[in-house]
């Protein structure tokens, strides 16, 4: 390789270095000045069509509850009225809804607390509710037939969704839900994470987790997956990471390079990510641009070997790390647990029992983690300090996206249904 363009992609990797553990964003810390703002945990109730309003510490206690469908029956008739969106809305229920239609997979609130930016992926679409009344403020249906994860930018102004059958992902204005400009992605786009400075979007593709083709010598048949990075002012691409090449080169060619949730030191040098099929996270070097350790986790012998009744080919699902960058929490979604994990040394605490944990995120005090268990409606808190369970709190139907924000002061939910 030339020596201009070894020193360009060294250059390039230092300036894509990033985090997302930290529970306060730029937009969380200038809403926390705020004067009438209550920091809160939404949880996304996806086959509910609601989200739970909870504390974002202490005992977790609901505040109140949203409607994120309060226009179901408009959505279902124009679903209805078109033979192709109505073939893709049964094959989102039936096969990543698990029988069930998917009516929240993400959410953000905005930074003044009026308003929740909801992503759907049944109606394909991103909404944003007022808090106050639980209308919709806006709409922006997204290319093809399905919304998923979502991101927010540092500054609270911009989110990203991914539109997992288009390839894409849309940022829009989080106020007016304007778009600003969008990038193609890898196949089926799933995760994506500004960084720090807000200059960067890092976009993770998983490819298609809905095939029965789980054997590891039919990885390839998954798709086009890796991260995408983009300018998020230009929305140009500046990197790709293929981890299939990673892996090949620490010898883990049977591992699956579908980039599933990932969280980053503090630092902003490391990443830590789950895979599908693998119950355990590699750590990965940004500088280096390697792969520089590996942490298997217990099986749970009760899990089944057949890889395809693992839903959309997740053995583990969620990871998020504590604020000082001690711990890693994991949900191991099919083992039914959640653990506490030392980041130095990769031991594991104690294995929390969970049901098909399905997400991990931290407390607005940065004590604990907590993980929504989509299996048994509830989300629990787990003390990073113990590795111990200190709380379970009942939600609604199949929690999975739990994420912190704000509310005004005094809000208990919507005046209106």
């Amino acid at each position: 390789m030339p020596a201009f363009r070894s020193r360009h992609l060294c250059s390039v990797a230092a300036a894509l270095v990033l985090t997302v553990t930290a529970p306060a964003t730029a937009a969380t810390a200038a809403a926390d000045s705020s004067a009438g703002l209550r920091e809160v945990l939404f949880v996304g109730n996806n086959w509910d069509g609601t989200a739970d309003v909870i504390r974002s510490t202490g005992d977790f206690a609901r505040i109140g509850r949203i409607d994120v469908v309060p226009d179901k029956e408009e959505r279902l008739a124009e679903i209805n009225a078109n033979p192709v969106r109505w073939a893709y809305f049964m094959a989102i229920r039936n096969t990543v809804g698990e029988g069930h239609d998917q009516f929240v997979d993400d959410m953000y609130s905005t930074p003044d607390g009026t308003s929740v930016v909801v992503s759907r992926p049944s109606f394909a679409d991103v909404v944003s509710i007022d808090l106050a009344t639980g209308r919709i403020n806006w709409r922006f249906p997204v290319s093809g037939y399905r919304s998923d994860h979502m991101a927010v930018s540092p500054d609270g102004t911009r989110v990203a969704v991914s539109a997992s059958t288009a390839n894409t992902v849309h940022v829009l204005d989080i106020t007016t839900g304007k778009q600003l400009g969008s990038f193609a992605t890898g196949d089926k786009p799933h995760e994506n994470v500004f960084t720090r400075d807000g200059k960067y979007i890092w976009n993770m593709s998983i490819g298609d987790v809905n095939t029965a083709l789980d054997a590891p010598w039919l990885d390839w048949t998954k798709g086009d997956r890796r991260i995408t990075v983009v300018d998020a002012t230009t929305f140009r691409q500046v990197k790709v990471i293929d981890m299939r090449e990673r892996l090949d080169a620490i010898g883990l060619d049977d591992y699956s390079d579908a980039v599933r949730p990932a969280a980053f030191s503090p630092d902003e040098s490391k990443l830590y990510f789950q895979v599908s099929f693998f119950n355990g996270f590699f750590e990965y070097d940004v500088a280096t641009d390697k792969i520089t350790r590996t942490k298997t986790l217990p099986k749970n012998p009760a899990t089944s070997t057949d890889r395809t009744t693992w839903v959309n080919d997740s053995r583990h699902h969620g990871i998020s790390m504590s604020p000082d960058g001690r711990k890693l929490c994991v949900a191991g979604t099919m083992d039914d647990y959640a653990t506490v994990v030392d980041r130095a040394t990769f031991q594991e605490g104690p294995l929390v029992t969970a049901s098909k944990p399905y997400w991990a995120t931290v407390s607005g005090d940065g004590k604990s983690c907590v993980v929504s268990e989509s299996g048994a409606d509830q989300v629990t808190a787990i003390d990073f300090a113990t590795g111990k369970k200190t709380v379970s709190v009942p939600v609604g139907d199949h929690p999975q996206r739990v994420r912190l924000g704000h509310v005004r002061e005094n809000w208990s939910g919507p005046s209106a249904s």
